[in-house]
């Protein structure tokens, strides 16, 4: 069932919209805070549409990032009360805890990692804030890893370019298909 190639076409489509640029960095802003969707979404794309362009696209997204980021870091410091019920009732208290205790024993080690890797970034910004870090390593460490990540995929889309594109369109649906039964996998071994 070809379910995947035409959501494929149309984020490559959006991927060339004269705003996509606009969209990445209110995405990038936004899930360093509060959305659960990564930049990488359409960062990926867009890199790929407009090989020329991914390093700008990647700076885009880590600016707009760490400065969301930022807002996330005011939330915990100002506003923790207000948003604990919403992190009880999204599911994310547990990860929020977990987090919590990451930066007792990794502090900037615990923001770079949560920057560069698929853990929910957004968890880490809202926990410095409400353990108040030191500002400037957190700033440093959200650069860090933000920027290596971002500047990676928009690398790795470049690099493979059109040729890349093709074969992507060409394979998106058995790779939409194999993603959904890996994640069904893990949903399964975790709650066994």
């Amino acid at each position: 069932m070809k379910l995947f190639s035409p959501l494929y076409a149309r984020v490559m489509q959006w991927s060339r919209h004269r705003h996509a640029e606009r969209y990445l960095a209110g995405l990038s802003f936004a899930e360093s805070s509060f959305f659960p969707i990564p930049p990488d979404v359409m960062l990926a794309p867009m890199s790929l549409a407009q090989p020329g362009s991914a390093w700008r696209f990647a700076t885009v997204t880590t600016i707009a990032s760490v400065l969301g980021g930022l807002f996330g870091y005011l939330i915990g410091l100002f506003a923790f009360e207000l948003i604990e019920p919403l992190l009880h009732d999204m599911g994310y208290y547990e990860k929020f805890l977990k987090a919590q205790a990451w930066f007792d024993e990794w502090g900037f080690w615990a923001i770079f990692i949560a920057g560069f890797s698929p853990i929910p970034y957004k968890i880490f910004t809202i926990s410095a804030g409400v353990i108040s870090m030191a500002f400037l390593p957190f700033v440093l460490a959200s650069l860090i890893g933000r920027g290596a990540r971002f500047y990676l995929v928009a690398g790795l889309m470049a690099w493979g370019g059109e040729k890349m594109e093709r074969k992507l369109h060409q394979y998106v649906d058995l790779l939409g298909w194999l993603t959904v039964i890996a994640v069904v996998a893990v949903i399964f071994y975790v709650k066994a």
